[in-house]
């Protein structure tokens, strides 16, 4: 990040990320939310640009702004209830204490931390090294990891699914 170009993207992608990270919860309309939560998951995609991380960004997009925004819309669009609002509750003030003390321990990680650049690699030794560490070192965390996805996708199929004639009067 050498050049005026990519520190005035970084500055203008961070806070666009932050902005829109905070009008998450900031909204009532769980939809504008996710529709924040989206930019933010843009603007993220961006910021990994800018640091020259291109398969992190690629990677970004696809997984978060394209699958899980869109499951986020599926399920609030599909969950029958009445409002689709943020109601109060009694949890605001505990919320916003972990909120408080998360940003502080985040804060004090990234002004105590040493970051000093290194030698950048491009898009095909990432990747290259991306597959080798999920294939060789973390083989079996990305498996339990796949099975853990499975089986909590089966399970959400499983308590939406309407229910039979058969069950209901069992």
């Amino acid at each position: 990040m050498d050049d005026t170009g990519t520190v005035v993207a970084f500055w203008v992608l961070a806070v666009i990320t932050v902005g829109s990270a905070l009008a998450v919860g900031a909204v009532r309309n769980l939809i504008h939310a996710v529709v924040f939560l989206i930019i933010s998951f843009v603007g993220v995609a961006g910021l990994y640009i800018t640091l020259s991380a291109d398969f992190v960004a690629i990677t970004q997009v696809l997984i978060y702004v394209g699958a899980v925004s869109v499951l986020f819309l599926f399920a609030i669009v599909l969950t029958p209830g009445g409002s689709r609002g943020n109601a109060e509750t009694f949890l605001r003030l505990p919320a916003l204490l972990l909120t408080g003390l998360v940003a502080a321990t985040l804060i004090y990680v990234a002004v105590d931390t040493d970051w000093a650049i290194s030698d950048r690699a491009g898009f095909q030794e990432t990747a290259s090294v991306i597959g080798e560490a999920l294939l060789d070192k973390y083989v079996l965390p990305f498996e339990i990891a796949s099975v853990l996805l499975l089986v909590s996708m089966l399970g959400a199929i499983i308590l939406v699914r309407p229910e039979t004639p058969s069950e209901a009067e069992e």
